[in-house]
């Protein structure tokens, strides 16, 4: 059998046009989501902040509570820098450390040593082991529980009055003897009173959940936020970010170690989650449907085929290209390939007389072929019964093989 001449691969190639045709859709979906998108978030971008932000009217932040505090006559300043946070310290002044976790050894001790001759009060919103240590000396923080609705169980008259709230979280203990320990989970306090021999107090809160948009109409959580933080005339709201220059301050071996505990703190005891603004989580979200969505409206929808008469006659060179555009869209060439073979299987047996119903049978046909074309040469069993193409080249190859060994037959 003469070799087939193998076309070349550009002949089976998509053109630019086919190309731009089949992905201009999609680059359009992308283009609406990215416009979108940019839109949400320059729309947004003003009124979102992150969570336990009093600032925020995310369920996760805190805007409710500042609002009710400032009703009743506390002034509200937001730090975002620890210089901030230490200045404005004072008697009259509470400071609410939002993420103590966040902050470095060198930053908590700066802010231990402002605080304590401060003679105000400061909150720790959910300090972890190493945290706690440095800023409430003597506590220490036992494992984590779900926050629940809990029982004051002490006798510090905040809690009283507010009831049962949403606590729970990190718990701690105390060694000290003037500490008061309140909202016991399993055993173990998640608040902690410490005074200062001052007129100033610690208050170590294993939660922040209470203070939370979602959940201060919840429970005694009003009434114990508003106590807490509106004892004296100025709340500071102490939000630590790692863009502050002072975290930057830690030199030396020693600083090096305890910096790399302080990220361990943050990370053991932050979710990951936690740390992302809820914008963010939202819009990932919207992506994902409108990707399902793309993804259903593209898909094919599959089902039984049926069988029409058509309307009109078409030639056998139009439905043979039609179908081939098919199979080459479709990238079945698994299929075109078993096609021309199946063809090329039944006109070669009514050739050489084997009857039709043995045409495909491989035992039957290929020593029929040979008998008819006793040439070594010619591997019969991969070009009849072989396995798929890999390439439009390859399939294309096949065809004229084929092609080539009927005629072979027909004139032989």
């Amino acid at each position: 059998m003469t070799p087939a001449t193998t076309p070349s691969p550009t002949s089976t190639a998509p053109t630019g046009h086919q190309v731009w045709a089949r992905a201009r859709g999609f680059l359009i979906v992308v283009l609406v989501l990215v416009i979108a998108g940019i839109s949400f978030a320059a729309v947004r971008s003003g009124g979102n902040h992150g969570q336990l932000d009093p600032r925020s009217t995310d369920p996760k932040g805190s805007r409710a509570v500042a609002e009710l505090l400032k009703a009743r006559g506390i002034s509200v300043t937001v730090a975002t820098t620890l210089d901030e946070a230490t200045g404005a310290t004072g008697p009259d002044t509470t400071l609410l450390v939002a993420g103590p976790n966040l902050l470095t050894p060198t930053q908590q001790h700066r802010l231990t040593e402002a605080t304590s001759a401060s003679a105000g009060r400061t909150l720790l919103i959910a300090p972890g082991v190493r945290a706690v240590s440095r800023l409430a000396p003597g506590v220490r923080a036992e494992p984590h529980r779900a926050v629940s609705a809990l029982a004051p169980a002490c006798d510090l008259p905040t809690a009283r009055r507010a009831g049962t709230a949403d606590m729970g979280g990190i718990r701690y203990t105390t060694r000290n003897t003037t500490a008061i320990a309140c909202y016991p989970s399993d055993g173990h306090p998640s608040l902690v009173v410490l005074p200062d021999g001052q007129d100033g107090d610690t208050v170590v809160l294993g939660s922040p959940d209470f203070l939370h948009n979602e959940r201060l109409d919840q429970q005694g959580n009003a009434s114990l936020a508003l106590q807490l933080l509106g004892s004296r005339p100025h709340l500071v709201w102490y939000l630590p970010s790692l863009a502050d220059p002072s975290a930057t301050a830690d030199d030396g071996a020693s600083g090096d170690r305890d910096g790399e505990q302080a990220r361990e703190d943050t990370g053991s005891e932050s979710n990951f989650l936690d740390l992302i603004p809820s914008g963010w989580l939202w819009g990932t979200l919207q992506l994902f449907l409108a990707a399902v969505l793309a993804a259903v409206w593209r898909a094919r929808r599959l089902g039984p085929l049926v069988t029409e008469r058509l309307p009109v006659a078409i030639r056998a060179s139009e439905s043979t290209e039609g179908r081939a555009l098919l199979y080459r869209k479709a990238n079945a060439r698994d299929r075109a390939a078993e096609a021309f073979r199946s063809a090329s299987r039944a006109r070669i047996a009514s050739l050489i007389g084997v009857p039709a119903r043995d045409a495909h049978t491989s035992v039957v046909l290929l020593p029929a072929v040979s008998a008819r074309i006793p040439d070594p040469d010619h591997d019969f069993s991969t070009l009849l019964f072989g396995p798929a193409p890999a390439t439009d080249a390859a399939l294309v190859l096949l065809a004229d093989q084929l092609d080539a060994l009927e005629r072979e037959v027909r004139t032989s």
